[in-house]
């Protein structure tokens, strides 16, 4: 074997995956909401960007003064040396208004004019905290909102209040940070104590204290603890609601029978104790809430139109609109004198370039996935989830000449909002179940919608079992297996036949 170098020219023809590409992508998959965000950060990151007003014009920065225009222009620097102070003078340098920046909290038109120029100050800019700002509108609200309570602030405050002993407080606080979102205890009594080292005896002391706190039912190691908190608050604790409590299973199966057994009454008393649970909250912590919950926005709306058809649009009321200030650029890159000053330039108007042409994009790639899905999914904006036909990504991204990934990408996150409701839509895409022979597949949503709606007609004589069901549809010309009945049974969270049953007999007994 002969071993050499040599000098080889090829040419091939490569992906490259350039930062530019990478963001694009990632552009293309964002929410309303963190495209929003992602955007108001690049405005801030970038100076030849501009927000883009639904009444703006073209962007474009007036040319600086010459010595000629009675102003010596000095080079390198960005105002003229004799340039006034004055509002005028100011938006005829920025090409920007100073008006309603903020409208709850700028000055008026008339305050601004009537400053001297020599006494520009922060006070003259600043309307928050004083009303009205001399402006006649209201006080901005919602500066005034305090934050949310959580839920361990709110034990903690009043746990305060009943222990008086440093180490009490210390195991308590420990117990309150160990509280989850449902207001449960997450961590054992014997891992505080140890962790604290101190004996398990006074962490259960201490955590008797923590659970006599609002809401009732907070620090409860478990559902039945939790009901009985509440019950005991009410006066409703007694030896039958013991023996209920402890057999709570049962109660979830439905098995009244065997809980009446049990408790040692009868229908009715078993019916009434019944209730009783169901009006106790099984989850005292969660209305305290936890992160707020973000608005969903759509980003495509569709209505009808006067012909019948379907009237697609993005909705701009959420798209962000930026451009770019071509003129500013040119101004500030005459005035760059060094490398790095001409490269920071550069940089800017590249990143403002893909930023601008990225969004466009993003939009007319919305409008177009939106369109097709639309097409596809017409009977079902016209009659209903019942008649949701099975679609996948592939049937639109070979409709629109686009790829998978892409079409993907676009689903992610985004909402629209059509006559029937608003939805995802990733809602529009579900498996497709085989119809019987001849017969065309349906969508899986809609046969989800087809086993909720016989269960929500059963009656106490005629409930259906998982093979009545299964029957039913293959007589509308569904053909499913019966474990596929169950699957999308318990993702309804529909209890089995057997304890529809239970519970429909049960109620028809206490009716009676």
């Amino acid at each position: 074997m002969k071993v050499s170098h040599r000098l080889e020219m090829r040419q091939s023809q490569s992906l490259v995956m350039t930062p530019q590409l990478l963001q694009a992508i990632k552009l293309l998959q964002l929410s309303t909401i963190d495209l929003a965000a992602f955007v108001e950060t690049e405005l801030e990151r970038n100076p030849l960007l501009e927000r883009s007003g639904d009444d703006d014009g073209p962007v474009n920065a007036p040319e600086p003064k010459s010595a000629s225009d009675g102003g010596e222009a000095v080079e390198g620097d960005w105002l003229p040396d004799d340039t006034g102070q004055d509002r005028q003078s100011i938006e005829a340098r920025l090409d920007t208004s100073l008006d309603n920046v903020f409208p709850d909290d700028a000055p008026s038109r008339r305050e601004v004019e009537a400053e001297p120029a020599s006494g520009l100050s922060a006070t003259s800019w600043s309307g928050v905290g004083s009303g009205s700002g001399g402006s006649g509108e209201a006080p901005d609200l919602e500066a005034y909102v305090a934050e949310a309570l959580s839920l361990q602030d709110h034990v903690l405050a009043q746990f305060h209040l009943a222990a008086t002993d440093p180490v009490d407080r210390l195991i308590g606080s420990a117990l309150v940070d160990g509280l989850d979102d449902a207001g449960y205890l997450a961590e054992s009594v014997e891992d505080v104590a140890d962790r604290l080292g101190v004996s398990t005896d006074r962490v259960e002391a201490v955590l008797k204290i923590v659970q006599a706190c609002e809401p009732t039912g907070v620090g409860a190691r478990n559902l039945a603890e939790c009901l009985r908190l509440q019950l005991e608050e009410l006066g409703r604790y007694d030896g039958f609601m013991a023996i209920l409590l402890d057999n709570l299973q049962m109660l979830a199966r439905r098995d009244f029978a065997g809980l009446c057994r049990l408790c040692n009454v009868d229908d009715e008393d078993m019916g009434e104790m019944v209730d009783e649970i169901r009006r106790l909250d099984p989850k005292p912590g969660l209305r305290f809430g936890g992160a707020p919950v973000q608005p969903v926005i759509p980003d495509v709306l569709v209505r009808r139109a006067p012909d019948q058809t379907w009237h697609v649009e993005l909705n701009t009321e959420v798209l962000p609109r930026v451009l770019l200030n071509q003129t500013y650029a040119a101004r500030i890159s005459t005035h760059a004198r060094s490398e790095a000053e001409k490269s920071y330039v550069a940089d800017c108007l590249q990143n403002a370039n893909w930023l601008t042409r990225s969004l466009e994009q993003r939009a007319k790639t919305i409008l177009k996935v939106a369109s097709e899905i639309v097409r596809q999914q017409d009977a079902f904006l016209v009659h209903g989830v019942e008649h949701l036909r099975p679609l996948n990504l592939r049937t639109v991204a070979d409709a629109i000449a686009m790829h998978e990934s892409t079409v993907s990408r676009v689903t992610s996150n985004k909402y629209i909002s059509t006559p029937r409701g608003l939805f995802e839509m990733k809602y529009f895409f579900t498996a497709a179940i085989s119809g019987t022979p001849g017969g065309d597949s349906h969508s899986a949503e809609a046969v989800r919608h087809r086993i909720k709606q016989m269960i929500d007609g059963e009656t106490a004589a005629n409930v259906l079992s998982d093979d009545a069901i299964v029957t039913k549809l293959k007589e509308a010309g569904i053909d499913i297996a019966r474990r596929t009945v169950a699957k999308y049974r318990e993702g309804l969270r529909i209890p089995s036949s057997v304890e529809r049953r239970r519970e429909k007999q049960a109620l028809t007994s206490r009716q009676g």
